[in-house]
């Protein structure tokens, strides 16, 4: 660290009630924007000297600010150690999974001292780290990708992947990439050689020339002052909402005696503040960094050929308004953590199936246990998983089941109830996802169950009442309920000649919805955010199913022993 760098941290922290590393950490995000300005105005022909300027920022804020000398070197064996494996494996098939479990294993290793050390104001490289195992996952991926044929590869294979190994120098620049390196957002490395050397700001020849992206002098990364300026500015009332909120609702107050002394009612508004105060920590700083490789260029998504306008939106990590006015568990989970999800999505849930073959229980599974070990080893966590992914279970039959009534069986319009089922859906939402997340911010088990405990444990009971609802008889008079309604809309359409968009139908003696306005985002992707599947049900029928399957086929290979046994007599 710098002689005397960390006293005015100290000074100020001491005031205003916040660690020095906590200051320090929004410091090093302030301080990312004119040095991400000073990046972008290096000369596009010269892609060493970005990369280091890059590696000096990055390594002034590990040493200089934060005395991370540890963190360095996590770093960079986590890098290297990434690199030789994909270098030297690289034309095996296991190479991206032993790189994998290469950097599971390391970062568990640094959740499990964080987790000893017990020091939350204290800023650690575990952060950086997680961001880390997400990019260097991704590239041992995309180097594998590389040697395989083009019939093997998906669209977003073929778009990622490394035909060859990039330079040692290349490769850096992308692991310390400055305006991420703390906490995200994470990227593939194709994004980083692309706007290393300016591929990513080509404009397509469908885009007229007077809409192209104004820029200045020579560079051809386009004017992004503007948008990262916003960013800057909504980060910065995220973070100022926190410091309001923070000596109010601490994640201890659900802990402490005082609660017990608050009445039922008070007790759901505090444990719903206490998440949602969390959160907007969250929202300042993932903002911050995102408006800063924004100001690089980083976040260059590309330009709209009608209008001229130019998205920035390429490393958007956090959506608040999608998450603080969820009506669902998709859609709370899908505007959180955004690139966590893509990882999971992309490098988890989908490489674990075999090539040909839809995604199962065992892919679903594989992304449930990676996510959770992503985060660290908090009992918190865990619980937290296990309650979500009952909840979604529920969400996935009440969307199914009770939605549909509100919507109109000709046209799937939403009703004039429909608003009431909507306040209603976001009131659930919100409180049992206050409810969900209270372990992630407790952490310990015995504090979980005691915070759960001071609420009732209102959403386990009211999660596993619904739970035996839709599986007993209830569930078939629904389905019932709903056929009538069809059954009715589609007698009134063949007298009027109306068009109809059915909403069931018969398949054997079983109905169910057919994909309509109502349905169709429930099968668009089989993993949520946190790698929460998106049909719990579906993927415990398939594990039943293949481990059905398993058990006949070990039957019958004994009785096909058996039999050859008996023949050689």
């Amino acid at each position: 660290m710098l002689p005397y760098i960390d006293a005015p941290f100290a000074y100020l922290g001491s005031k205003i009630g916040i660690g020095s590393d906590e200051l320090k950490l929004v410091f090093s995000f302030l301080l990312s924007y004119p040095l991400a300005g000073l990046l972008k105005r290096v000369p596009d022909a010269h892609p060493a000297q970005k990369n280091l300027f890059v590696l000096s920022v990055s390594i002034f804020y590990l040493v200089g600010l934060f005395d991370l000398w540890d963190g360095l070197r996590t770093i960079l064996i986590s890098s290297f150690g990434a690199y030789a494996i994909a270098k030297f494996l690289r034309g095996s098939s296991y190479m991206p999974w032993v790189g994998f479990v290469f950097l599971m294993g390391h970062m568990s290793v640094n959740h499990i001292a964080r987790q000893a050390a017990n020091d939350p104001r204290s800023v650690d490289i575990t952060g950086a780290q997680m961001v880390l195992v997400m990019k260097l996952s991704a590239f041992c991926w995309n180097v594998a990708d590389g040697s395989l044929p083009d019939a093997d590869l998906s669209e977003f294979q073929k778009d990622r992947r490394l035909l060859e190994l990039p330079g040692l120098l290349d490769y850096a620049g992308y692991v310390f990439f400055f305006p991420s390196l703390m906490i995200g957002p994470a990227f593939d490395y194709v994004d980083y050689r692309r706007w290393l050397d300016t591929t990513m700001f080509e404009v397509p020849a469908n885009v007229d020339p007077s809409k192209k992206p104004p820029t200045r002098r020579k560079r051809k990364i386009p004017r992004s002052g503007t948008p990262a300026m916003v960013k800057l500015a909504t980060g910065l009332v995220w973070i100022g909402l926190f410091a309001k909120l923070a000596a109010s609702f601490p994640p201890e107050v659900l802990t402490q005696p005082r609660f017990l002394e608050y009445g039922f009612l008070r007790r759901l508004f505090v444990l719903y503040m206490v998440p949602l105060t969390a959160r907007t920590k969250y929202y300042g700083v993932w903002t911050m960094t995102e408006g800063a490789c924004i100001l690089a260029g980083l976040g260059y998504s590309g330009v709209d050929p009608v209008t001229g306008k130019v998205s920035w939106d390429r490393l958007q990590n956090i959506d608040p308004m999608e998450v603080e006015l969820a009506q669902n568990t998709r859609a709370y989970l899908g505007g959180w953590n955004i690139n966590t999800n893509k990882w999971l999505r992309n490098y988890i849930y989908l490489r674990v199936t075999p090539r040909g073959k839809k995604p199962g229980f065992r892919a679903t599974l594989a992304t449930f246990v990676t996510s959770a070990f992503w985060h660290g080893f908090y009992p918190g966590y865990y619980m937290a998983f296990v309650l979500a992914s009952l909840i979604q279970t529920v969400a996935k039959n009440v969307r199914r089941y009770i939605r549909p009534f509100f919507l109109d069986p000709k046209t799937q319009a939403p009703l004039p109830s429909k608003k009431h089922y909507d306040v209603v859906s976001w009131l659930t939402t919100q409180i049992f996802f206050a409810f969900t997340t209270a372990p992630f911010l407790v952490l310990s088990f015995s504090g979980s169950i005691t915070a759960w405990s001071r609420v009732y444990f209102f959403a386990i009971i009211g999660t596993l009442v619904s739970m035996g609802f839709f599986a007993s008889p209830a569930k078939l008079h629904l389905r019932h309920m709903l056929e009538q309604r069809v059954a009715k809309a589609s007698s009134t359409q063949q007298k009027t000649g109306a068009s109809i968009t059915p909403s069931v139908t018969d398949r054997g003696d079983v109905s169910e919805l057919r994909r309509s306005v109502s349905t169709d985002s429930l099968r668009d992707e089989a993993v949520l955010g946190l790698g929460l599947s998106s049909d719990p049900q579906r993927d415990l029928d398939e594990a039943l199913s293949e481990i059905r399957a398993e058990v006949d086929e070990a039957r019958r290979r004994a009785e096909l022993k058996m039999k050859m046994k008996k023949t050689s007599r």
